[in-house]
């Protein structure tokens, strides 16, 4: 059992949209994104209190306790 747990990706909490959320550690903003299911191109992030450009997001990394707020943009209208 040991050997499969040293297998297993670290996982750290992140607190996403006011819930506390498990995510692989050693990610960048973008690839917690997507490893938590949206798709950043349809995303506005808010990053510890901070609105970050999306050109930000490969470089940010993202740490235990990080506290993001995401918005999906919805299209459509009349």
């Amino acid at each position: 059992m040991e050997a499969q747990a040293a297998n297993e990706p670290e996982a750290l909490r992140l607190r996403v949209n006011g819930e506390s959320r498990p995510c692989p550690a050693g990610l960048c903003l973008d690839a917690v994104l997507v490893s938590l299911g949206y798709q950043p191109r349809l995303v506005v992030v808010e990053f510890n209190g901070e609105i970050l450009p999306r050109d930000r997001w490969p470089a940010q990394p993202v740490g235990e306790s990080d506290v993001l707020e995401v918005v999906t943009i919805v299209g459509g209208g009349s």
